[in-house]
């Protein structure tokens, strides 16, 4: 059995933001000579998320709204977390909700993705750089 690991690196200039890393993870597929397996993508740290789903704006502006409305950021004084110093409580929360990572199936060397599916990093508390890991693991 192969194994593949790499890191992506992201530095988003807004505190949340969304980025379609599909390319990415496809190239890390063909760099791995992986033809069936699994990749796990995940982010490595807590206040950003890694999801699947459309690459629709219309979708992307709906989630910015949705997420503020959950979990706002401002006052931050609302959020017990930001007592610390902090003030990234609800990017803590909109990474509960979007989740921490996906695992897509490989075959025939591809990701076996549906229709529409695309593989999103999801920041929320930007401005600062954070990874992705990817991870292969297949024949």
């Amino acid at each position: 059995m192969k194994s593949y690991r790499k890191e992506l690196w992201f530095n988003l200039p807004e505190r949340m933001g969304f980025v379609n890393i599909t390319p990415q993870v496809e190239r890390c597929v063909r760099e791995s000579g992986v033809k069936e397996g699994l990749v796990l993508v995940n982010s490595m740290h807590i206040t950003s998320s890694v999801f699947i789903n459309d690459d629709e704006s219309g979708l992307h502006h709906d989630y910015r709204r949705w997420l503020e409305e959950l979990a706002p950021h401002e006052p931050v004084s609302r959020y017990r977390h930001n007592l610390t110093g902090e003030d990234n409580a609800d990017a803590h929360l909109k990474r509960q909700v979007m989740g921490r990572e996906v695992v897509v199936a490989i075959t025939d060397g591809r990701l076996d993705l549906g229709t529409w599916e695309q593989i999103f990093y999801g920041e929320f508390d930007g401005r600062r750089r954070k990874r992705v890991l990817v991870k292969i693991i297949g024949e």
